[in-house]
């Protein structure tokens, strides 16, 4: 496998920026589709000879790509990562973030390090896997709706389960500067209604407050945050315990009107080990056994609703040491890290048994920033590593 530039001069490096550029320039976000962006991904893969299966959602207007080539075998190596972006309204960008450009070493874009950087270098080297004698497979997964709680790529998953895939190593690009990330925190994204009885606020005991309610409930998810910063301590994470964030509430009508509903969009990031769902247990009954009573003396037709928005297990170290070994011994790497955020290498895990593993070019401090950016020698650290896999599933390693 030739390092050299091609015919028309150009390198490794400079196909893996030209891929990430064209991908950064659909604008993916959450809110919108990723449609656009995978017929060309799945157009330029199809033609080397990938074997590409689409996983849509139920609207149609996103979907998973799996693109796999080699022996329709058992083992191999799956490269994942997500398509979709954060928005980038209410940000000061100093370029149109979704026209990429390179100063000073980097390349800047919405998505350069989150994590379109990571899935150029896996186009610009799928010739190479294409052309590569593989002994076993190599699956190349893209998702959709990774940056709302990880809520896309679990068809996709399970499939790779139903299919008997058996990866000795699922790698999972997300930015931690080419560290060997082996353990994430987890993540459950609730949504909580509150319903009250609209009345007239001079005459407020006639109703019941909704936001009144659902302040009650937002300091008791505040209180259970500070409880578990106080009792639990795992000295790999930073903070070292379950983070708690109430990030969106809306409620009432005007302010001569006792509000008749409310609704709260908090989450919660669980430690690895943990019970994923005793927090939103907790207050959920504190909602039903100290705030509804009040609220239906009033107003017997009230009610509180949780729903569960999105969820994302933890990646557990444990059963990964084969895999995070192989990537430590490619990489010179002495040892392994762990981090708050979180990706879908738990799903993985968790649902297809997969030794997953969190490795990628950029910083996650770039992350959804203004100028968000991707060095360029993180790129090229990343096209070695992915050079290294494609070696060895060709059994020249």
């Amino acid at each position: 496998m030739s390092t050299e530039p091609d015919a028309a001069g150009r390198t490794d490096l400079d196909r893996a920026v030209d891929w990430a550029c064209r991908l950064i320039r659909h604008p993916t976000v959450s809110s919108a589709g990723n449609l656009a962006l995978i017929a060309e991904v799945e157009e330029s893969l199809a033609a080397l000879g990938f074997r590409c299966r689409r996983f849509p959602n139920a609207e149609g207007t996103k979907a998973n790509l799996l693109a796999s080539i080699g022996p329709e075998a058992p083992g191999g190596v799956v490269f994942s990562g997500h398509t979709d972006v954060v928005p980038v309204t209410g940000q000061d960008w100093s370029h149109d973030p979704f026209d990429p450009w390179i100063a000073d070493g980097r390349l800047h874009g919405r998505g350069a390090s989150d994590m379109k950087g990571f899935l150029g270098v896996v186009l610009a080297l799928a010739p190479e896997m294409a052309a590569a004698p593989l002994a076993r497979p190599i699956h190349l997964a893209f998702s959709y709706d990774e940056e709302v709680g990880c809520a896309g790529v679990g068809p996709l998953v399970r499939h790779l389960k139903e299919a008997d895939v058996r990866a000795e190593l699922v790698l999972i690009g997300e930015p931690t500067d080419m560290r060997v990330v082996t353990a994430h925190k987890g993540i459950r994204v609730l949504r909580t209604v509150v319903r009250g009885r609209p009345a007239h606020s001079s005459t407020p005991a006639a109703g019941a407050n909704a936001i009144a309610a659902l302040a009650r409930i937002a300091r008791a998810i505040e209180e259970e945050a500070a409880r578990l910063a106080r009792e639990e301590r795992d000295g790999r994470f930073d903070p070292p315990h379950t983070t708690v964030n109430l990030g969106e509430i809306r409620g009432g009508e005007a302010v001569n009107i006792v509000a008749g509903r409310a609704e709260l969009l908090w989450e919660y990031r669980p430690l690895p080990g943990s019970d994923p769902d005793a927090l939103a247990r907790r207050i959920a009954a504190f909602a039903e056994e100290r705030v509804l009573p009040d609220m239906r003396q009033t107003a017997p037709e009230a009610e509180i609703l949780f729903e569960t928005v999105a969820a994302a297990p933890a990646l557990e170290a444990r059963g990964n040491e084969t895999a995070e070994e192989l990537l430590r011994g490619i990489l010179g790497a002495n040892r392994s890290h762990a981090v708050s955020f979180t990706t879908e290498a738990g799903l993985f895990q968790r649902i297809a048994g997969l030794p997953a593993i969190v490795c990628g070019p950029g910083s996650i401090d770039q992350a959804h920033r203004p100028d968000e950016w991707v060095a360029l020698d993180q790129l090229a650290r990343a096209i070695r590593l992915v050079r290294a896999l494609i070696r060895r599933v060709s059994g020249q390693a």
